[in-house]
């Protein structure tokens, strides 16, 4: 996300970026006045924010798009160490209390923030309307089948997945 490299980029010009930070990650409101969310992403957080990395091609395409010598050098490097700490998966989750705490250097944490609120209100929303879906049948079996519709096939296993996480029996997903 340029916007979030931009940002990292001003921090590192006026030498603020080991600045220690504490980021929280909120929501405002619930729609439809649901009562709750239902957490959900933060496996797939993990793995990103393990596995986060600037490859040679990216490097080069933000140096190709103006972005400063000492950014490209940065991220070249680039080791997430900040502290991350969470609401478990599946956890009933309230508007304007912390979901996923970001603990460490700023431009760690500005860099993850579009990456952060992606995975996480994306499963979020998925698990919570799935929840409510599960709660209307009063009972009865409800059966996930958004990989129809998903953007792509990662997106319909991750959909499965924070489905489940909200309460669903069962999905069409089959591992081929």
């Amino acid at each position: 996300d340029y916007s979030c490299l931009t940002m990292a980029e001003g921090l590192l010009s006026a030498n603020a970026h080991n600045t220690h930070v504490v980021y929280d990650v909120f929501f405002r409101e619930i729609p439809d006045n649901g009562g709750f969310a239902v957490m959900s992403g933060l496996s797939e957080l993990i793995n990103e924010l393990k596995n986060i990395s600037f490859s040679k091609e990216t490097l080069e395409e933000l140096k190709e798009n103006g972005f400063s010598k000492s950014l490209i050098d940065y991220l070249s490097n680039f080791k997430f160490s900040c502290d991350v700490y969470a609401v478990p998966e599946g956890t009933p989750v309230f508007p304007n209390e912390p979901i996923v705490k970001i603990c460490g250097p700023v431009i760690e944490a500005q860099i993850i923030e579009t990456l952060v609120l992606n995975i996480i209100n994306h499963q979020t929303l998925v698990a919570t309307k799935a929840n409510r879906v599960v709660r209307a049948a009063q009972g009865k079996k409800v059966i996930e089948m958004g990989a129809r519709r998903a953007h792509g096939f990662d997106s319909a296993i991750l959909g499965a997945r924070a489905a489940y996480i909200g309460g669903v029996s069962a999905t069409t997903l089959y591992n081929a």
